[in-house]
């Protein structure tokens, strides 16, 4: 009884906040990602329907070019390299790394996203646009969601790192939120491995 009276009040509320407010946010954060992995699905099993489905047009091996890609896939593998460096910065409590990592997380996502992006400008002036066939069609739905996925991540990335100036650093609250963002973009670079390899390169071989 003499422990439970001198138990200081923000520590036991610490305690029970995290137990019953911080892990449902992770925990309904997973359920997120299961219902990311239905969309994305649902778009891969549309593109192995419409693969070959050119309509006269130009096909994936005339259009893709895997050294571009490849370099995209080697830009967003990296990203996710820096951002485990800037999540164990975040849990030594060294924010001074954790943001110099994050900045780096954040300039790579965005070459990945101009690289998309300059990709699909050159096919759509090459008159390879979505509208061309069936097969362009599902390939810029896919890829294009995949895009706007990143740029989330990306907006997601500078709202914790302005967060991170203020007082909530560090918090239980704010640790959560690195984690959630940890798991978002590691999920995004495994469903752009399945891009690369049965979207790209599956059509040029």
């Amino acid at each position: 009884m003499a422990n439970q009276a001198t138990m200081p009040h923000g520590a036991a509320h610490g305690h029970d906040e995290h137990e019953h407010h911080e892990t449902p946010v992770v925990f309904g954060f997973w359920v997120y990602l299961m219902t990311d992995c239905i969309l994305f699905g649902t778009l891969f099993a549309t593109f192995a329907v419409m693969r070959n489905q050119f309509a006269g047009g130009p096909t994936g091996k005339e259009l893709f070019e895997l050294g571009g890609v490849g370099l995209e896939t080697a830009i967003l593998l990296l990203s996710s390299i820096t951002f485990g460096f800037g999540a164990l910065a975040a849990h030594a409590r060294n924010k001074g790394a954790m943001l110099g990592w994050l900045a780096i997380t954040f300039l790579l996502g965005v070459s990945f996203v101009g690289l998309e992006i300059r990709e699909f400008s050159h096919m759509i002036a090459d008159g390879a646009g979505p509208d061309r066939s069936a097969f362009l069609s599902a390939f810029f739905t896919l890829v294009a969601t995949h895009g706007l996925h990143v740029t989330c991540g990306l907006i997601w990335i500078v709202v914790l790192m302005v967060q991170s100036m203020g007082p909530q650093a560090f918090t239980t609250r704010y640790m959560d939120k690195l984690q959630c963002l940890s798991l978002f973009w590691h999920f995004l670079d495994i469903v752009w491995i399945c891009v690369f390899t049965f979207v790209y390169l599956m059509s040029v071989i």
